[in-house]
């Protein structure tokens, strides 16, 4: 039995990436509802994207409020979160094969794209990390089925961390199916950043949000302001 499915991707100024998303997608999966929803992008974003997705949402920023929003449109059994860079390395007939013992939610393995052994042990742990705690990145397609999202009240609304608070709640409710195929994703964060200064800091934010720290005062402290 085929299931439907939609992707929602929440977009800010991702101009230079969604077009080239959206066309990967409707090649991959040329059934699938596509589901944009932009936080107030500043570039070109909309413009590109309204002729490549199934329907285009305006919102407030924030990621978890984008894929609220987007939810609460999409009409397939499952609801497949995307970040605009990252890409499934799969087809539709694969995602089915996935999908056909009806697993409550998921995520993929990672890959980050870029040479360097370094990358290669960072997508090595994350993908360890997300096996054992049970615990995906947003940067892993996210997925579960549309009634398990109604169940579980979605997104929280926080402005860092939502992913991981979310599968806190799913795990509680359900095991993760943990796809076969992995999802590419830019490497742009770790090349900007540096490669270990940016998993220090990713890990102390984990680290933090743990021990009690607000999601506000880490987005504060992530992004500088």
């Amino acid at each position: 039995m085929s299931r439907s499915v939609s992707f929602v991707i929440p977009v800010l100024n991702e101009s230079g990436r969604i077009a080239s998303l959206l066309d990967h997608l409707t090649a991959r999966f040329p059934d699938a509802q596509l589901v944009v929803v932009d936080g107030g992008s500043s570039d070109d974003t909309v413009a590109q994207a309204m002729p490549r997705c199934s329907q285009l949402l305006l919102s407030n920023p924030g990621r978890a409020l984008q894929m609220n929003l987007g939810a609460e449109v999409a009409s397939g059994d499952y609801l497949l979160f995307l970040h605009a860079d990252s890409h499934p390395e799969f087809d539709g007939p694969a995602l089915q094969r996935e999908l056909s013992d009806s697993p409550a939610w998921g995520f993929c393995p990672i890959r980050l794209r870029g040479a360097g052994w370094s990358l290669r042990l960072i997508g090595y742990c994350m993908n360890l990390r997300s096996r054992l705690t049970r615990v995906a990145t947003g940067d892993q397609m996210l997925f579960l089925r549309r009634e398990l999202l109604e169940k579980s009240g979605g997104f929280d609304a926080i402005p860092l961390m939502e992913d991981v608070a979310f599968c806190k709640r799913l795990r509680r409710l359900a095991p993760p199916h943990i796809v076969s195929q992995p999802v590419t994703t830019s490497s742009r964060r770790w090349r900007e950043r540096g490669v270990w200064r940016t998993v220090l800091q990713m890990w102390w934010l984990r680290l933090a949000y743990f021990c009690g720290v607000s999601p506000q005062r880490l987005w504060q402290q992530y992004y500088g302001r």
